[in-house]
């Protein structure tokens, strides 16, 4: 398929090159490899958008990024600098690359006022972060944006109009040394990270952040970072138990998936699953997306033109949901 559009794409700044390399070294079968691409946007990743039929890219910068910061003025210094060389980069090339603004969620007007900086001068066509804030003096305190106090961000993103991507990042502090130490190969993609998402996602949703702001769009990757699976489960205790008992959000569970929660198929490029998802979560609310550099434009392109779906799905998932969401105009085989 032409003209896919893909919208959880990591970049580093060139500067933290040699820090890349490392981190990459922690997990990655080649860590140079990783790192080369993930230092780059606008040659190899675009070779393989071309390659592979992938028509626009929304970039992002790499988890844990400024999400493990846990000084806030280091935060939004570090924010600010990602999100104007990102600007600069998508400005060279706009018909091929937008971007997601990169946040320090240490103080909710700030974060609410670099959001509003880079959508009204950048363009940026959403924010993505990283799970929750590390804060306190030891980086030990773990902010999450369900509380009321987060309602003044959230009725920001509101009004700009742009989706905000909730995306993992690694445990860290006591939460690591309590839960992952002794079991460090189930962080990341095989468990981790979508405990900790589903677990910030479930918590806005029972403290009624979308309530509160109905027309909020979250998206969350990984086909759902578990959560479509465990859906009719969650909305049985939700409706039969915890309501009666006192839980005061004001729709169920499938309500908010249908209109507040979108899932993207990075990372995740099982068929099964797949349709699975359409099956509970439907093909108006799927994205396309890759997982780049963690994972190949091979493996999630290869997949995705691949499977069996008629073909007005597959042209909502891999690209028509995307131009809707984020308001996109034209870019390399929009229509094609």
């Amino acid at each position: 398929m032409l003209g896919k559009v893909a919208l959880e794409e990591a970049f580093a700044l060139p500067r933290f090159a040699e820090k890349t390399r490392w981190w990459a070294s922690l997990f990655a079968v080649n860590p140079d490899k990783h790192a080369r691409e993930m230092n780059d946007i606008s040659n190899i990743r675009v070779q393989k958008m071309d390659q592979h039929g992938v028509g626009y890219t929304i970039l992002s910068y790499t988890a844990p990024g400024v999400q493990d910061i846990w000084d806030p003025a280091d935060a939004q210094t570090l924010a600010t600098e990602i999100n104007d060389y990102a600007a600069f980069k998508v400005k060279a090339q706009p018909d091929r690359f937008g971007a997601f603004a990169t946040l320090s969620m240490h103080n909710p007007q700030q974060a609410a006022a670099e959001l509003r900086r880079c959508v009204k001068s950048y363009g940026f066509l959403g924010a993505l972060v990283n799970d929750t804030q590390r804060a306190g003096p030891d980086g030990d305190v773990m902010i999450f944006y369900d509380g009321p106090e987060w309602d003044i961000f959230w009725s920001t993103v509101e009004e700009l109009d742009v989706p905000f991507y909730l995306h993992p990042r690694n445990p860290t502090g006591t939460m690591y040394e309590k839960l992952w130490a002794d079991r460090k190969w189930l962080v990341g993609p095989p468990l981790s990270f979508a405990q900790g998402v589903s677990l910030h996602l479930l918590g806005m949703v029972t403290n009624g952040v979308f309530d509160r702001h109905p027309k909020l769009q979250i998206v969350i990757g990984h086909l759902g970072e578990h959560l479509p699976f465990d859906l009719w489960r969650i909305n049985h205790w939700f409706e039969d138990v915890k309501k009666p008992l006192g839980l005061g959000c004001k729709k169920t569970i499938r309500d908010y998936f249908a209109e507040n929660i979108w899932i993207t198929t990075s990372g995740h490029f099982s068929s099964p699953t797949l349709n699975y998802c359409l099956q509970e979560v439907g093909a108006d609310r799927i994205l396309f997306s890759i997982d780049y550099p963690f994972e190949s434009f091979e493996d999630a392109c290869g997949w995705y033109d691949g499977v069996v779906l008629n073909e007005v799905d597959k042209k909502k998932i891999g690209r028509d949901n995307a131009k809707k969401l984020f308001k996109l105009g034209r870019f390399k085989d929009s229509e094609a």
